[in-house]
């Protein structure tokens, strides 16, 4: 079963992980997108030996389960470091100063978010239509 798992930034700084749509609720903390991640996959695993040890039976809701992870924009701009904001700011049709406000967690509209994914997705496809000699 695949479920989601949310990445977001908190006012703070640091990420969190959540899965709003199981019942069993699992979180990852940390100061960066991996350490949230290492935390959330410890997680899983504290939850599922919880259960063995127990004698329950895994919920239906964990049985052969994997995440999907989604994230907000600043824990997006935030884990893939290697994007130059400017750069990618020009690709996506925004302005660079305006896109490291969206970095540091500043309201993005939808329409700004649509933008960005959009430029996402064509990088995505570019990267994937490419053959090196």
């Amino acid at each position: 079963m695949k479920s989601t798992a949310l990445i977001e930034m908190g006012k703070n700084g640091t990420f969190t992980i959540f899965t709003p749509d199981i019942e069993s609720t699992i979180i990852g903390e940390g100061a960066t997108v991996a350490e949230a991640k290492a935390d959330f996959e410890k997680s899983v695993r504290e939850v599922m030996e919880t259960y063995q040890e127990e004698g329950i039976r895994d919920p239906d809701d964990l049985k052969n389960i994997t995440f999907v992870f989604k994230y907000d924009l600043p824990s997006f701009l935030s884990y893939y470091k290697y994007l130059n904001m400017t750069q990618f700011a020009k690709y996506a049709g925004i302005n660079p100063s305006l896109m490291r406000q969206y970095k540091q967690g500043q309201y993005v509209s939808e329409k700004q978010v649509s933008k960005i994914q959009a430029a996402v997705h064509r990088i995505g496809r570019e990267l994937a239509a490419v053959k090196l000699l």
